[in-house]
């Protein structure tokens, strides 16, 4: 799979990423040989099952993985430059102005004990000279833009609905108006009513800004809807990426067809039932040899135990690591 990381259409490149998580059972594999591109002002989704690595390259990407997971192959650019080799220090100045993340659970991201202008005031601080009322008039109009409301400036967290909250880390993210902004599922624990407002105000702020999203989540309903490009997760590596459209009308490799299947839809499949992918992910301390979705798929055949799938360009921009597909392209 080829990357161009110096190509100026590439806001974000990850290129071979390796994540390991070193614990007192073992090394946890969790993101291996992980490899994908973000066009400026593209809408890309990262998929799969709870608990495939989509959290953790993307904390990888901003070089945030919590302890005691760390990065040890492979490289990430940012708007060109390689970020894996910078200190702290130097990526300090990065987050926030060039990348940004809206983390889970912003029930639980924001302090109670401040403000909502207050924090999101910080955020701008840490980046920019300018005086506290200054950062508090812009987290004022970063309120406005995402629909909460500049009076709430002044609100504490707890006087906010869960909604409100998540818009309000949304406007955190923003505030140095980021061309890469990462949301690691962002809807989850909100009802359908308040995903769909959420959905739509990121399809408000592309239009505004041309910002490129990294869109993660399980929930595919919700990615169906807003992003151009998927990239599917298994057991911590990518098993297929292409156009929205095609992974949801023809999807090629057995996972992403079962992923796609166990989508909810009206009016499609036997009434009462319920499609669903029998088994489990694997323990990533002692993974699979080959495929690593092998256990699970039900199109397996003699290679697939053994030998691990090279990703293969089956048609432009569509690539998938299967089998069953690289003898059909071979």
């Amino acid at each position: 799979m080829s990357l161009s990381s110096g190509s100026s259409e590439h806001v974000l490149a990850a290129e071979g990423l390796k994540v390991v998580y070193e614990t007192s059972f073992g090394v946890v594999d969790a993101a291996s040989d992980v490899t994908f591109q973000v066009k400026k002002g593209e809408f890309f989704g990262l998929a799969g099952e709870s608990g495939c690595g989509k959290s953790t390259v993307a904390y990888s990407l901003v070089k945030e993985v919590p302890p005691p997971g760390r990065i040890v192959g492979g490289k990430i650019y940012i708007n060109g430059r390689d970020v894996v080799p910078l200190s702290e220090d130097e990526m300090r100045k990065i987050r926030w102005k060039e990348i940004s993340v809206i983390p889970q659970a912003a029930m639980n991201a924001l302090n109670p004990v401040y403000t909502v202008g207050d924090q999101i005031a910080e955020a701008i601080l840490a980046h920019e000279e300018m005086s506290k009322d200054d950062a508090l008039a812009r987290a004022e109009e970063l309120l406005d833009l995402v629909g909460v409301g500049r009076q709430r400036v002044r609100s504490y967290p707890h006087e906010l609905s869960g909604g409100q909250r998540q818009r309000v880390m949304i406007a955190m993210a923003l505030a140095l108006n980021p061309p890469i902004v990462i949301a690691d599922e962002p809807t989850t624990a909100l009802d359908v009513v308040v995903q769909a407002q959420i959905l739509n105000l990121f399809k408000e702020l592309r239009s505004k800004f041309n910002m490129s999203l990294i869109f993660i989540t399980h929930d595919l309903t919700t990615m169906f809807e807003l992003v151009d490009r998927i990239a599917v997760m298994y057991a911590g590596k990518i098993v297929e990426i292409g156009p929205t459209d095609k992974i949801v009308d023809d999807p090629l490799h057995p996972y992403t067809e079962l992923l796609v299947r166990a989508v909810p839809r009206i009016g499609v499949g036997e009434k009462g039932r319920f499609e669903y992918i029998p088994g489990s992910p694997p323990n990533l301390l002692e993974p699979p040899p080959g495929c690593r979705f092998h256990p699970r798929c039900p199109k397996r055949f003699e290679p697939c135990d053994k030998e691990e799938p090279r990703m293969v360009e089956v048609e432009r921009g569509r690539f998938v690591a299967c089998h069953l597909i690289a003898g059909r392209t071979s």
